[in-house]
């Protein structure tokens, strides 16, 4: 049995053991595999790229450009295609939403990378 386990990746339990193929935290019952672990040591899964939806890197400040019309769950006019927002900050959001943002008019909220293209 290997004596040095990764901690619990849920709760950060030192107390991880091994049953089979997986590892098992007894503090809050997480389970996952050991090349899972892996990845997360090496920061594989971490740091994801971010790109636009011509293909270009985004990161953090940036200025975008909207591609399309976009609605606007109570405003009547929405987003329109063209506008430009500044200082972007991407984040690990929702349903895709990985641009957290400030749009003139609008204020506070969060953009799909597939529609925008960096300015």
């Amino acid at each position: 049995m290997n004596e040095t386990l990764p901690p619990c990746p849920q709760c950060s339990s030192a107390y991880a053991y091994e049953m089979g193929a997986l590892l098992i935290c007894p503090e809050c019952g997480h389970e996952w595999s050991p090349a899972a672990s892996a990845d997360a040591a090496t920061g594989a899964s971490e740091d994801a790229v971010i790109k636009d939806s011509v293909g270009n890197v985004l990161t953090d400040g940036d200025t975008v450009t909207v591609v399309k019309t976009l609605k606007v769950k109570g405003s009547p006019t929405g987003i329109k295609a063209g506008t430009k927002v500044r200082n972007i900050r991407l984040v690990n959001g929702t349903d895709g939403h990985d641009i957290d943002c400030k749009i003139d008019g609008f204020g506070a909220m969060q953009l799909k990378s597939s529609v925008v293209r960096k300015a």
